[in-house]
């Protein structure tokens, strides 16, 4: 049964994004979320209360396998050798389940300025900007190394999509990414 609870609740998540996606966050009802789901609105209360319940649990989502990557992070030793590996992660993120909830963060950002209290990414963003620019004693190469994770950012961003039909913008992005945190005259593959 509880697997079923699972499924259930991550149809909510999927369908509810793409309503927010394709009218709005403050255009899409749970009503509304409820007849794409085809069950009532009662059935959907069972799992989320409200709107800000439903994106709440999507960024808690995303920040329990932000943990796993931080987790990983935190316990290599080599921090040159591992920024490689971290854009590589965290693109994975991006490009897979949670590409549609990055880019719902980043039409909505208006909506996410409620979240402030209850996102739980905000602190866990600031821990990856530290540990991708870690042992870095030069600023450009700070800034560098916190660009990448931008670059997997607006590599996900819709208008970047637009503008790029038939190119893979994460494969773009992560390329970009790798290049901004490789050392100086090496490309993403680490040749000369």
């Amino acid at each position: 049964m509880a697997g079923r609870r699972s499924d259930t609740r991550e149809r909510i998540q999927r369908i509810a994004l793409e309503l927010f996606a394709e009218q709005g966050y403050e255009k899409t009802s749970l009503r509304e979320i409820a007849e794409k789901l085809d069950v009532t609105k009662a059935a959907l209360y069972y799992h989320f209360r409200t709107k800000e319940d439903i994106v709440a649990s999507l960024l808690d989502d995303l920040a329990k396998s932000m943990d796993e990557v931080l987790t990983w992070a935190r316990a290599q030793e080599d921090n040159t050798g591992t920024r490689q590996e971290l854009i590589r992660r965290l693109a994975d993120l991006v490009e897979g389940q949670f590409g549609p909830l990055m880019r719902f963060m980043q039409e909505n950002q208006p909506t996410l300025k409620g979240f402030q209290d209850r996102n739980p990414l905000v602190h866990r963003m600031k821990e990856l900007f530290t540990i991708i620019a870690a042992d870095e004693r030069d600023p450009h190469a700070q800034l560098r190394a916190r660009l990448a994770l931008i670059a997997l950012m607006v590599g996900n961003n819709p208008q970047f999509q637009e503008e790029n039909p038939g190119v893979a913008p994460s494969k773009v992005a992560l390329e970009v990414a790798l290049e901004l945190v490789s050392p100086r005259g090496q490309g993403a593959g680490g040749a000369t």
